[in-house]
Order: structure tokens, then sequence, then C-alpha cells
């Protein structure tokens, strides 16, 4: 007899043994007793999660080829509940096959397919859920001798929906989890993915004592949570006796905290930066409250350590007090305006302020380097406080301009303007790049101190410019205002009065002091006296300077410095007028005709008629420009005449 013979022979009966098992399996589910098998899933399941399941329709019981009885339109509810916390569409619970042979009825898994859960958080801090938990806590308890029947539930197509007093909802869909079940160990474990807030969120949760944290007490815990805007990890401990209480290490990542912050529903400040973020802190939660210790955050390429704090019991608040080698905060303020593109006028754009009213903020930072925009700082301390729509900076030191700065300034809502307060003082700075910085002007140079104290109300920059009232002093030394030379100037016209208009708008005049004092109202700058004094020339100032039109009207004198102490003095009024970037500047063309001989007898017959074609002619030379035919010289000594501005 061959071998394929003998098989042959053998299979004949191991066909027919199969055939009686399948034969036996397919009656089985004839024969089963429904009612006890109904009644002994309920019991399984009632043990395993502390839940009455409420069978409202069908059972469908399947033997071969899956063993599994089918629950449709089930109610899971704590025994003292009225309404189901848990509802599913269909409860799959897969029998172990070989009891099920013996009539004895084991679990091996549920699936519950389209569940939903539904939590409603009470003011008190419980919820529908709280007697749930506290049957679990009696009814779960892994024994190695009588190990629960079943330790894994499937959820698929889940969903959740969440309700606190508040008012607040979420909802959370297509959840599928599959949940470890403690059976033998004490460990729970939960991995799987759900949808919220239009993202899909891959998560993962375990326990290493599930029957201790359910009873409160300490036990560890590792979460993992990611998403596309944000991925979150804890590895920790958690308790929750009195209140929740975790204590571990916290880490988080995210390649746009501005996207993370409008997922998570908080409005992120301004329109710039925010984007690259990561972090890793010791994290200690108690309750609403977060503290965090070790801190090692970076955000926009800036890194930091230190400590930071946050709360959310009434209002969101969060405190820090970070250091850092090297911070740029160009990226915050690299979208906002103080002037149009054309850097002429001041930018109309209203304000976004939405940003004051998000959070509480209480900041404190200091850094090696700063840079803003194109303005550097050395060390710098400050702090940055936010309550109630209202944000106070302030400013314990700061190297810049080549000086240090203090002082503080403060933003407040009032509507849909802001309320603006700026006190500082700039000591031993470097005027050129400060004066440029702050002002918009080049033309001052040299070192000295500045003390402003203004404040403006409006919804852009244009309003506050037409509001702005306060005070801003400057004493200077060793310096110069370009754009013109004065003594080059007053040496030329001391010899030659009348010789013409000439180019007044070059060089630059040195000083050995100069001090300023500026009173402002309603954005107009008033200078009562303004003292230059150089090496070889005088200047002094009054007048006014328009802030919302960036022009300057201002009347002066300029005299020559001379050695020699009979030497007669001359001085010569002039008078600067136009925009702050580059003003027109004239001298008094009645002062220079009086210095010439030749001239100055025109003067007292200006009131003729046959003479004022003359006078016209005289001041054409002067200013350098044409003179309608109808203008007439002024008529007093003191009184300068208005010049046309001239290129």
């Amino acid at each position: 007899m061959t071998i394929a013979q003998g098989m042959k022979r053998l299979g004949l009966p191991i066909a027919a043994i199969l055939g009686v098992v399948l034969a036996a399996l397919a009656s089985l589910s004839l024969l089963l007793d429904r009612d006890g098998l109904r009644r002994a899933v309920e019991s399984q399941i009632r043990a395993v999660t502390g839940l009455d399941p409420v069978v409202n329709g069908g059972i469908d019981v399947s033997v071969f080829p899956q063993s599994r009885v089918v629950f449709h339109d089930v109610g899971l509810r704590d025994g003292g509940a009225a309404d189901a916390a848990l509802k599913v569409d269909t409860l799959v619970a897969n029998l172990r096959l070989l009891p099920l042979l013996l009539q004895r009825f084991q679990i091996a898994d549920v699936v519950l397919m389209q569940p939903q859960i539904r939590v409603v958080r009470q003011a008190d801090g419980g919820s529908n859920w709280t007697p749930f938990i506290n049957t679990l806590t009696r009814t779960v308890k892994p024994d190695a001798e009588n190990p629960l029947s079943f330790s894994e539930i499937r959820i698929q197509d889940g969903i959740l929906t969440y309700a606190d007093a508040a008012g607040q909802t979420e909802i959370v869909r297509d959840i599928n989890l599959s949940l470890a079940w403690p059976s033998i160990s004490r460990s729970f474990a939960a991995t799987g993915r759900f949808d919220w807030r239009g993202a899909r969120v891959d998560g993962s949760i375990s326990v290493n004592d599930f029957i201790a944290a359910l009873a409160g007490e300490r036990s560890g815990l590792k979460v993992r949570v990611a998403a596309p805007a944000l991925k979150l990890a804890f590895d920790g401990a958690v308790a929750n006796k009195t209140s929740l209480m975790m204590d571990g290490t916290l880490t988080a990542d995210s390649g746009s905290l501005r996207n993370a912050m409008r997922w998570l529903g908080q409005a992120p400040p301004g329109q710039g930066g925010f984007g690259r973020f990561a972090l890793k802190a010791r994290a200690n939660l108690v309750g609403p409250s977060l503290a965090l210790t070790n801190v090692n955050v970076e955000l926009d390429g800036n890194a930091a350590e230190g400590v930071m704090t946050y709360s959310n019991i009434g209002r969101q608040t969060l405190q820090a007090t970070l250091a850092a080698g090297a911070l740029d905060f160009t990226p915050y303020v690299s979208t906002f305006r103080w002037l149009t593109s054309g850097a002429r006028d001041w930018n109309r754009q209203l304000f976004d302020l939405s940003a004051l009213s998000a959070t509480d903020l209480d900041i404190r930072l200091s850094a090696a380097k700063v840079a803003v925009g194109s303005t550097r700082l050395g060390r710098t301390a400050l702090g940055a406080n936010l309550r109630g729509g209202t944000l106070a900076l302030s400013v314990a030191e700061a190297q810049v301009f080549g000086g240090i700065a203090k002082g503080s300034l403060g933003i407040a809502r009032d509507d849909l303007a802001a309320e603006v307060k700026a006190q500082f003082q700039l000591t031993d700075v470097d005027l050129q790049s400060s004066a440029s910085e702050l002002f918009g002007t080049g033309k001052l140079s040299g070192r000295g101190n500045l003390n402003i104290a203004l404040g403006a109300t409006g919804s852009s920059p244009f309003g506050l410019a037409q509001t702005l009232a306060g005070t801003a002093t400057l004493i200077a030394h060793d310096g110069a205002i370009s754009g013109f030379n004065a003594e080059q100037l007053l040496k030329r016209l001391e010899r030659r009065p009348l010789s013409g208009g000439g180019h007044f708008r070059s060089g630059q005049t040195p000083f050995e002091t100069l001090k300023i004092a500026v009173r402002f109202n309603d954005g107009v700058a008033t200078a009562d006296d303004i003292q230059i004094s150089g090496p070889n020339a005088n200047l002094t100032l009054t007048g006014t300077a328009s802030v919302p039109l960036r022009e300057y009207d201002l009347k002066g004198v300029a005299s020559l410095v001379s050695t020699a102490a009979d030497a007669p003095k001359f001085e010569l009024p002039f008078v600067v007028q136009g925009p702050w970037d580059d003003p027109l500047i004239f001298p008094d063309p009645v002062s220079l005709i009086r210095r010439s001989p030749a001239s100055a007898p025109l003067l007292d017959a200006v009131k003729d008629h046959r003479t004022r074609n003359a006078v016209r002619s005289v001041l054409e030379r002067i200013t350098g420009q044409k003179l309608a035919p109808s203008a007439a010289p002024p008529a007093t000594e003191t009184g300068a005449a208005a010049p046309a501005k001239s290129n």
C-alpha cells in the first residue's frame, strides 16, 4: 500500500468526523438556551463594567463560523440611573467556542458598534458617569484564580457628546478605540483614533494600576496624543482623592502654535509669529491649576528656560518667569506699521484689540540680546502684565541705542479704541539711531538723555497721533544737526546779505549742548525754548510741530559766536517749515534787506506802489522764487515774510 493510498483511506474518516462536527455546530445554535445565554452575557458585562445592559432590540446567535451573540439597540446604565449614559446600536459579544460546546457561555471580547456616549459635567465637578465610576471601583477586582470573563472592549464608529454646567458642548466623532480591560493584571490601556474639531487624532493611554486610579489612589499614567496641529505626551502619575492631581514629564510639539491655539478654541494674539513651538517641562497639575518647572520652551526660534503656571479658575491665567540668551520679537511686530508704506503718513488701519481680553498674563523675561525689527538691544529685563483687558509693559532695564532705557507702557481697551500711556527714560543714548527709530528722522546725532511722558487714545496710529498729549525733554551734547550749516550760512550772509537764496539744505551744524522741552496737546507739539549751543554758532527756536501731519512750523534766531569782545554780534532770524524727514529752512528776508546798505531804504518806500516792483525783485533774489505781482513785502522789522517752498 502506497502512502497516497494510506492518506486517502485516513482522509475519509477525518472528513466524516469534520462533517459531524460542523453539523453539530450548525445545529447547536438551535439547541442553545437563548434566555440563559442572554442572562449569562448580561451578567458578565455587568460583572466586568459595572453597567446594566438594557436590550431593547432583537438578539442574534451564531455558533459557526463565528461564535457570538449580537444585541441590537442596547443601553448601558448604572443601576440607579434613569437614563443610559451609553447607548449602543449593536453590541457584539464574541464567545469562547469550547465552553460554548459544553453549554457554558463565556465572553471572549465585546464590540460596541456605533455607540453614543453622553457625558454631562455638573457644577460640583461630578458627572453622570460618577455613579458608574463608583460601581466600577467596587466591581472590578482582578483575581488570578477567578479572572474576569473578558478583558477587551472595542468601540467602532462611536460618538461622544460632552456638556458642562456652563453650557459648553463638545462632540467627538468617529471614535475607534481598543480598551484593554484589566483581567488578571491591574493595568488598563486604550489606543485608537477619533475626529475632534475637524482633525483626526491618534491617542493612547495606559494606567499601571487601574483599580487604584479608580479609587483615587496614585497610579502610573502615560498619555500620547497626536493631531495635525499638536502633539502631546505625558509620563508620570495620577491621583484623584479630593481633586485631580498629576505629576510627571510633559512634552508638546507643534509646527504652528497659532493653528494649535485655534484648534483648541483659543484666539491667538496679533497676526504675526506663533509658529514652530516645542515644550518640555516637569508638570504638576492640581485641579484647574498647572505648574511647570524645569521648563525648556522654544517658539519661533526663540529658546528660553524657567517656570510657568497656568490656571483656569473663572478666567484663564498664565504666569511665567523665563530667561533666554537671545530673543527676536520681529515676528510679533512685523505686521504692525506706525506709518504707511511710503513712510510719510500715519497708518490708519484699525487696531485689533481682541487679544487684550482673551487671557490674563503675568510674564517676567530676561535676555542677553533682543531684536525688534531693525532695533538691537543688549541685556534686557522686562515684564508684561495683561489683566482685564489692560496690558502693562515694564522695562526694568534695557541696553538700547548705546545707552540704558527704563520705563513703562500701558495699553487699555476703551470700546474699539486703545488708550496708550508711555513713560520712558533713555540715558546716554545715541541720538542718530534713537531719533530715527522713535521719531522717523535721521537729522540728529550725538548723545543725550531723553525723558518721555505721553498719552493718547485712538483706534489707529493716526488716531493716536491726533490725541497725543504729554511732555518730552531732551538734553544732548557733542552732536550735530544735519540739513544745514549755520556757521557757513551766517558768515556768507554777514558779508553779502543779498547774495541770493543759495542752497541752505546741506551740511550740518555741530553743537556742544542741545536742550529741548516740548509740550503735547491734541497732537500738537509746542516748543517754548529750544537751545542749541555750538562752537561757532548758537540757535534758539520756538514754535509748534503737528504730529498728525508730521510737519514743523518753527521760528528761530541763529547767531555767530565771536571770539572778539568788541565785535558786533551777527544774528539772523529764520524759519523751519515742512515735513519732519526733510524740512525747509528759510532766512528772514526782512533782516537781510536791513543789513544791505543798498536795499535797506526800500523798506521805507514799501508803501509806495511805484517801488513795489523793485522790492519784489530783491525778495526774489533772496528767496530764489518768482513772487506773484500782488505780493507785498512785510512792513515791519520783526515780521518775517513767509517764503515759498523751494527744492
